[in-house]
């Protein structure tokens, strides 16, 4: 035991635990963020609101059970710092406990309660291989260790790799994914409510796309959540 607190230790000297937003050291219970900056950035409470912004996206053109994100996407903020991480700098873990705290949330809210499982937005084979991980699979397997459900990774696949969303009208969003999911057994998802899960909604075009998959199994329901909301 001596011997490997000391190592512990050493390692802690050589690779400080530090908050990848403000670099101040972290305290036992913090990963990858300290208390202080997660705090900092605005919390939506969507989660706890009927017919919430981000559910009335998708009046009209799917239905959606329930929707929420985590926080208010911001230019220049901490979480658009935590997210580059996240997305291009290979630090997948930040969406493991962001996840963890996203599903603290959920797990307090009677409108999440019902969920059956858990399912990331999914990405090509070949954009995956290029990045080395699924973002979104991160942040579902952080909700899924909070809240209890299964996870499942294997049976909403994207068949197109479509172009990137940037810079796209809503318009051309919704072309760009329109078609491009499909779900490998439709049995699977059959009377189940699924939890839909992805970093950034934004014109919510990909998660229309997925929903309206996944909704092709009998007595389906679909709810969404997402770190973040631009």
């Amino acid at each position: 035991m001596l011997i490997k607190q000391i190592a512990e230790s050493l390692i802690e000297l050589i690779y400080p635990n530090v908050c990848i937003c403000c670099g101040e050291s972290l305290v036992n219970g913090e990963e990858e963020i300290c208390l202080k900056c997660l705090y900092a950035i605005p919390k939506t409470n969507y989660h706890l609101q009927t017919d919430n912004p981000i559910e009335k996206r998708f009046w009209g053109k799917v239905k959606i059970e329930n929707a929420t994100a985590f926080f208010h996407f911001q230019k220049g903020s901490s979480f658009q710092h935590l997210l580059h991480e996240l997305k291009y700098k290979g630090n997948k873990e930040i969406g493991t406990v962001l996840g963890k705290y996203l599903g603290s949330e959920l797990k307090n809210s009677d409108r999440f309660l019902s969920i059956d499982i858990i399912i990331p937005v999914p990405l090509h084979q070949n954009r995956e291989q290029k990045r080395g991980y699924n973002q979104s699979e991160m942040i579902a397997q952080g909700l899924s260790d909070v809240m209890q459900k299964p996870l499942d990774c294997d049976h909403l696949k994207r068949k197109i790799e479509n172009p990137t969303q940037t810079k796209k009208s809503v318009f051309e969003r919704w072309e760009n994914t329109n078609g491009i999911f499909e779900v490998s057994d439709q049995n699977i998802f059959q009377n189940k409510h699924v939890l839909l899960v992805d970093d950034v909604l934004t014109t919510g075009s990909t998660l229309l796309a997925c929903a309206t998959e996944l909704l092709k199994s009998d007595n389906t329901k679909v709810s969404i959540a997402t770190l973040a909301v631009a």
